[in-house]
């Protein structure tokens, strides 16, 4: 297929078989839920799209997606962490690590689990102010296995091109499913938990004290930070010169790709009919999702159905309920029937207009199937 074949950096001839990315979001163009977050002192996803953290007992952070990448090679936004309050002595249990997982059925061009398994490799661009060991890690969620390898950053507060390769796994199994199937991590802290045994640098069962073997401190002072950028997953064995170029996509294609995991709905007024104290309306989904989604009745973000902020239930011209909560929902193709609680009283059967309080329009509901 001539659309899939590229060069590398000596000319090589290289016919990629996946015709997109399997990482997602590589370049970090794609901040649907915000482009900067601070206090961040535990695992979740609130940043740059597919790529969430798990963060325990290891200081606090400022999460971002930056604009001072790597321009000059392509990538000038990045995912940085900033240390806002320091972790100098590490707890036995603290970890830290940047993750994006990758679901089961779009990682059968490894063949995991067969005689004719492949090599992964992971090639990214990496700054920090703390220099040493780091730690790259695959995970696979099917057979809880994992492997891992290190790799250095030899210079404070400068961009550098890392590839990592990672052997085949030939035991194991992997699913066929849209679940979690393998995802690619980039630690940066750990207690002894995780990193006590022998680093282990081919694919076995999980044992956590032979995840991060030798990782350094990246929590260890407000001053530090770590940013990647240009992250990338192929198929094979690659060193720095015969990996393949990254693979760059529209922002719509990225944004749409990201879509399948999270969605944003914005509107200014939608119909409902309303009964007693519950209200229903119609949710038009972008694109088919990845999983049943969580919706979110979203104004401060909590991740929970808790009340919908700014949207108002106007039963009469002179007077408005708040919408508190989502009661009932069902995914119906490409949209989402949603039943809303709300603090006023109504007629049953009654019909009216579910409208934002705000003139300017916001987003009422967040569809998240994030892995």
């Amino acid at each position: 297929d001539v659309a899939h074949i590229t060069k590398n950096v000596i000319g090589g001839i290289i016919n990629r078989e996946n015709a997109t990315p399997f990482l997602i979001n590589g370049d970090f163009k794609i901040a649907q839920r915000a482009t900067s977050v601070s206090g961040i002192n535990a695992a979740g996803l609130a940043v740059v799209d597919r790529w969430g953290y798990v963060i325990g007992d290891a200081g606090t952070w400022t999460a971002e997606r930056a604009n001072d990448g790597p321009a000059d090679n392509g990538f000038p936004q990045c995912f940085k962490w900033d240390v806002t309050t320091a972790k100098g002595t590490l707890g036995a249990n603290t970890i830290m690590y940047i993750r994006q997982i990758l679901e089961a059925q779009d990682v059968q061009l490894f063949n995991i689990a067969q005689s004719t398994a492949r090599p992964f490799t992971v090639t990214f661009w990496v700054r920090s102010t703390k220099t040493g060991t780091y730690i790259c890690m695959l995970n696979n969620f099917t057979a809880n296995r994992h492997v891992s390898k290190a790799y250095t950053i030899s210079s404070s507060n400068t961009w550098e091109k890392k590839t990592v390769s990672f052997p085949a796994d030939t035991a194991g199994s992997i699913g066929n499913t849209e679940g979690p199937g393998i995802s690619v991590n980039f630690w940066m802290t750990a207690g002894s938990t995780y990193s006590s045994g022998t680093l282990q640098q081919t694919w076995g069962s999980a044992v956590a004290a032979n995840q991060a073997v030798g990782q350094v401190n990246a929590a260890d002072s407000t001053s530090n930070f770590f940013s990647l950028a240009g992250v990338q997953l192929e198929v094979g064995e690659y060193d720095a010169i015969t990996t393949p170029p990254f693979q760059h996509e529209s922002y719509g294609d990225s944004l749409l790709r990201c879509q399948r995991y999270f969605q944003n709905i914005e509107a200014a007024r939608a119909n409902t009919s309303g009964f007693g104290h519950v209200e229903s309306t119609t949710i038009v989904i972008n694109l088919p999702l990845a999983l049943k989604p969580r919706i979110l009745a979203r104004y401060d973000g909590s991740g929970t159905f808790t009340k919908v902020g700014d949207i108002a239930v106007n039963a009469f011209p002179t007077g408005a309920d708040n919408i508190t909560g989502i009661s009932t929902w069902i995914v119906m193709g490409n949209m989402i029937s949603v039943g809303m609680t709300s603090s006023g009283s109504m007629t049953s059967g009654s019909s009216e207009p579910v409208r934002f309080a705000s003139a300017s329009p916001q987003t009422i509901f967040t569809l998240d199937t994030e892995l």
